[in-house]
């Protein structure tokens, strides 16, 4: 598996999320200040994350993890990907959301397929334990269609954006794997939505898989997740998207509710 510093890969034999720590690799690796456990500063394409290397020195071979079941292989890259999130990332991404809500502004949050449902979910959350008055374009399938229909995918997006009259208070969330791109032309719904955002000087965050996308490009700031496995990246991508917001708005920054169990729970 190869993690990257400074655009060259440092690849680390095995890692595990267990204590007793320690860090393996090529005993090539540039020397770095070490933390408690084996922190590393991950910069990649101009995005940091702060990466936890954990080893346990009984841990199993290279076969043994060649010989794990699948269930076993993938939380274990759930529990690697986990590890590999910047905490400092999503901390200014709830600082910066908080900020435009603060200052009257709107939640506008774009994603297509998995994103669009975690678009709706976010939408009912952000409104209901932040106080963050937060639209999707996917809620509404009439206006949807019917833009995708008269105007195109490619526009329906950015369409929908100058109609909700988007403005520099306002902040835009994107949930996408790859972020989007220009050359070749992919999720170009969502690439033309974010340049007029960046136009009219509204905040743009995201929480996507790619750190070369125009997501990434064009975003204040975002959150990148990987390294995933190239052969699992879309399901390890759109399932800590969902960890990420439910992150944001439980964020001490963000949060003004408690959700509706812990409310009981406290209550008993």
């Amino acid at each position: 598996m190869g993690y990257r510093r400074n655009s060259r890969v440092i690849e680390v034999k095995a890692t595990y999320f267990e204590p007793n720590l320690r860090k393996r690799g090529t005993g090539n690796e540039p020397k770095v200040p070490q933390p408690n456990n084996a922190d590393f500063l991950i910069n990649s394409g101009g995005h940091h994350a702060l990466t936890t290397l954990l080893a346990l020195e009984d841990a199993p071979s290279m076969a043994t993890m060649r010989d794990m079941g699948f269930s076993a292989q993938y939380l274990h890259e759930v529990a690697e990907i986990a590890t590999a999130l910047d905490p400092d990332v999503i901390d200014r991404m709830a600082t910066a959301l908080a900020k435009s809500r603060d200052s009257g502004g709107r939640l506008f949050i774009l994603g297509a397929g998995g994103g669009a449902g975690h678009a709706g979910h976010a939408v009912n959350d952000f409104r209901k334990i932040c106080e963050f008055e937060a639209y999707s374009p996917t809620d509404n399938v009439s206006e949807l269609t019917a833009r995708i229909n008269d105007e195109g995918w490619d526009v329906a997006y950015v369409n929908w954006l100058k109609g909700s009259r988007i403005n520099e208070r306002d902040a835009v969330l994107v949930f996408s794997v790859g972020g989007g791109s220009i050359d070749p032309p992919v999720s170009m719904s969502i690439v033309n939505a974010l340049l007029h955002a960046k136009e009219v000087g509204a905040t743009i965050t995201g929480i996507i898989g790619r750190s070369t996308g125009e997501t990434a490009r064009l975003a204040d700031v975002c959150c990148v997740v990987e390294p995933v496995p190239s052969e699992r990246m879309t399901p390890h991508i759109e399932e800590f998207q969902a960890v990420v917001w439910h992150l944001l708005v439980s964020h001490p920054a963000l949060a003004k509710h408690a959700g509706h169990w812990e409310t009981i729970s406290r209550n008993r």
